[in-house]
């Protein structure tokens, strides 16, 4: 109840200071502290850090964020005043001289989504959010003026993503929190950094750095990333389908290898997603993505994205078919060839569906316990047969090499006389077509110890046709007693 009732010492940056009185939890917040409301102004409300610890760094770097303020306006819309930025406005210390937080404008958070909410079409119609194609691209151009007024102060977001980024449902106009946890500049040259940053998003040059050591660079790919998202209908533009599907890289993965694969030249690793509608985009809005994710090309800053979506708000063509569509060159609209081609696949999945599935080739519905029963039976009747028949053969062919000797005698005279290069051809051919008719036999063994039998008759095979071979040449007898 005493945290409840926190009073705190405001200071102002243009010096002058008041004691307010902080009330209730509302929000818990993320990493950084706990959001509190502001007794003393109503259209305030108060971040508290969750320690002490870091009060001077924090003092240093909240001290630099007022006195170098974006220039980001409060929109007034239907009578409606809407903050895009939760912007220190003050600096709060506790009774003790500590820095614990700082005052920020009220914001209506109920009003405000998660921009990952309007890039997903199913969330988008589960929430009813609007399915306007130009509030997409509007919401992307109310990224790109909040990104450039932090830009044009030496500001940086760094962990800049559409989950960090919320948009007012009802006008797409963007409002950013959490600005604390940005990059931020301060006098003579002190940079205040950055603490986090998110995979998917990472400039591929950043891969080997801390999210301290980065900066615009890092912002200027990761805004080219939402964009494309936000004008792509979700698809992230280093996503696709890879060449080899068993090389599966992810998503931070691919961006360190430059595989952007909706640009001029296909990538070698993964083709454009089956639904992009890449191609249908404004020649300009593509030349940009090239340069954002293409290898040592400058990235557009987000002043020249502000000036190119400003400039597709102006210019576009209405779809005939779907009022919420538009479009930006003659080929047509992108967003009603790519919902063709979702109705088509998912036509040919219900149809596939209806078909009689099949186990074996048999129909799944045929498949009941009798047959099952049935088909048991029959299966352990066929595999007795097949085992004895394995067994009599196994046998027969023992006895067949353990006489051979005997029947090459039979035949010595008409052996002798064809010579020894003969007799090795023969030899070889023997041994080859042990070799063939043990490995045709191999995949119907019952079990593993039939393996190590036709091993051992393999080797058996080998040393009757060599015993066979000295019989016939006249090796004296008394070698082989044991074999006779």
């Amino acid at each position: 109840m005493a945290e409840a009732r926190m009073l705190c010492l405001a200071l102002y940056p243009d010096g002058h200071n008041e004691r307010v009185l902080l009330g209730e939890l509302l929000n818990k917040g993320g990493a950084a502290g706990k959001i509190y409301r502001d007794l003393t102004h109503p259209n305030s409300v108060a971040k508290i850090f969750h320690t002490k610890e870091r009060s001077g760094t924090n003092r240093q770097k909240l001290e630099a964020m007022l006195h170098n303020r974006p220039n980001i306006p409060t929109i007034t819309y239907k009578e409606k005043e809407y903050h895009q930025i939760a912007w220190p406005t003050a600096l709060l210390e506790d009774t003790q001289g500590f820095c614990v937080g700082y005052l920020m404008p009220l914001i209506d958070t109920t009003e405000a989504i998660s921009l990952d909410y309007l890039i997903q079409k199913a969330v988008r119609r589960k929430l009813g959010l609007s399915e306007r194609y130009l509030d997409r691209v509007f919401a992307a151009y109310n990224i790109t003026s909040v990104v450039a007024a932090l830009h044009a102060c030496g500001h940086y977001i760094v962990d800049l993503k559409p989950s960090n980024v919320s948009i007012y449902k009802q006008n797409q106009l963007v409002v950013a929190f959490d600005c604390d946890g940005f990059s931020i500049k301060g006098e003579n040259g002190a940079r205040y950094p950055a603490e986090f940053v998110s995979e998917e998003y990472i400039y591929p040059e950043g891969m080997n750095q801390t999210c301290e050591e980065m900066g615009e660079e890092q912002d200027k790919f990761a805004l080219a990333v939402i964009i494309f998202k936000l004008l792509n209908d979700g698809i992230h533009p280093f996503s696709g389908t890879p060449v080899k599907k068993e090389d599966m890289l992810s998503i931070q993965e691919r961006i360190a290898g430059y595989h952007y694969a909706y640009g001029f030249w296909p990538d070698s690793y993964q083709r454009p997603h089956p639904y992009s509608i890449h191609d249908y985009l404004d020649k300009e809005t593509m030349n940009l993505f090239e340069r954002a994710f293409a290898k040592d090309k400058e990235r557009p800053t987000a002043l020249e994205w502000q000036a190119h979506l400003d400039y597709l708000l102006n210019h576009y063509k209405r779809c005939k078919k779907d009022k919420n569509h538009v479009y930006f060159t003659p080929k047509g609209c992108g967003l009603c060839i790519a919902a063709e081609k979702f109705k088509i696949q998912v036509d040919n999945y219900k149809k596939q569906q209806e078909e009689p599935q099949t186990v074996r080739g048999l129909e799944v519905k045929k498949l009941v316990t009798e047959n099952l029963r049935r088909k048991k039976i029959e299966k352990e009747q066929f595999d007795k047969i097949k085992y004895y028949a394995l067994n009599g053969f196994l046998a027969f062919l023992l006895v067949f090499f353990t006489f051979l000797h005997k029947i090459a005698a039979a035949f010595k005279e008409q052996l002798q006389n064809s010579g020894v290069f003969i007799q090795f051809i023969l030899i070889i051919l023997g041994i080859s077509g042990v070799n063939k008719l043990l490995h045709i036999l191999a995949p119907h063994l019952p079990n593993k110890k039939y393996e190590n039998i036709l091993s051992m008759l393999q080797i058996y095979a080998y040393i009757c046709l060599l015993i066979a071979f000295l019989i016939v040449n006249g090796i004296p007898s008394d070698w082989f007693k044991l074999s006779e």
